[in-house]
């Protein structure tokens, strides 16, 4: 018995090895030949000799790279516009909004994800992220997961994407092959795909249906895409997820009405919400919206079409959860 664990243990080394020494061609294979003259790896000249600035000069300086973040995103406006109507029309057929990265670029659309539930009061399915290692990467670099097709692929597959579904593949570079690969799979199957990018003619880019591409040039520190680009992705995200979801009603007005009032500042702001948008004070307003069970949506059709909580419930129903739809319904 001893003799069989013995071989067993020195098989599953063997093949432990394989494995290894097949990720590390893989990821050979995988290395950008042109990776040092892509914008974002570039050594920036408003940053040279920065080891040697006081910290305002160091503030200085970043805060006026910064600066150009905001117009590279707007150079971006029409495929991002493309991609908010990709989005809301999945989701609007119980669809899902998938973001999927690596390192900075998947924690960043962690945070997108993770957000939208209770800002907009959606069921965290709609909304998804992947990241390379899995959520432990979320608060530890496992870079090494960043090279693998194959681990891209597989994690996209555990979602089994349709074409219900838009899949948004997020890369400073564009070329970060376990999304490159997610986005291939996903687009295969069937998905819309949107790649948010940094770099032109990029890999990621190329696979994807629409090409989301803000050009940040070189970071102050150089090749450290957490600071521009990332910021730009944020950005990026932002705009599509909020676009989408008030394509969708989820907000009306400028106001953010679907929230959860789940603590004192957000039962705050609930009120302050149905105060403004009713035109009501505010003691009538948290009258109203202790009346409407603590739901924002409902307290406003109550107070804007003059009807019951369950009347005003009905038409949120019949509407999808579109206050303004719901309400100009209830009235007629």
């Amino acid at each position: 018995m001893k003799g069989k664990a013995s071989i067993r243990k020195a098989s599953n080394r063997k093949a432990s090895s394989r494995k290894t020494k097949n990720r590390k061609t893989e990821n050979r294979r995988n290395m950008p030949v042109e990776f040092r003259r892509l914008g974002t790896e570039r050594t920036n000249s408003a940053s040279t000799d920065l080891d040697r600035k006081s910290a305002l000069e160091i503030a200085r300086i970043i805060n006026a790279e910064d600066a150009k973040v905001a117009a590279a995103v707007k150079r971006a406006l029409r495929p991002i516009a493309q991609a908010i109507d990709l989005i809301a029309a999945a989701l609007s057929e119980g669809g899902r909004l998938i973001y999927v990265g690596t390192g900075t670029s998947g924690r960043i659309a962690a945070l997108d994800a993770v957000e939208c539930p209770p800002t907009f009061d959606v069921d965290p399915r709609m909304v998804e992220f992947i990241i390379a290692g899995g959520p432990k990467a979320l608060g530890t670099a496992v870079e090494a997961d960043e090279d693998s097709r194959e681990l891209g692929r597989k994690a996209i597959a555990t979602k089994k994407p349709t074409k219900k579904d838009v899949v948004v593949g997020i890369a400073a570079s564009g070329r970060t092959p376990f999304t490159v690969a997610a986005i291939r799979y996903a687009r295969a199957h069937g998905a819309k795909t949107v790649a948010v990018v940094c770099n032109p003619d990029s890999p990621l880019g190329e696979a994807a249906h629409v090409a989301i591409v803000a050009e940040v040039g070189a970071e102050i520190v150089a090749g450290s895409t957490r600071m521009k680009a990332g910021t730009a992705q944020k950005m990026i995200l932002n705009i599509l997820s909020t676009g989408a979801m008030t394509r969708l009603g989820h907000v009306y007005g400028n106001l953010m009405v679907n929230l959860r009032t789940n603590n004192e500042k957000l039962q705050e702001r609930g009120v302050g919400i149905v105060e403004k948008a009713a035109g009501l004070s505010r003691t009538t307003a948290q009258r109203l919206l202790v009346a409407a069970g603590g739901r924002v949506p409902i307290a406003l059709v109550m107070a804007k079409a003059g009807i019951s909580r369950a009347g005003a419930a009905a038409a949120l129903t019949k509407s999808g959860g579109r206050v303004r739809q719901a309400i100009v319904s209830a009235k007629t």
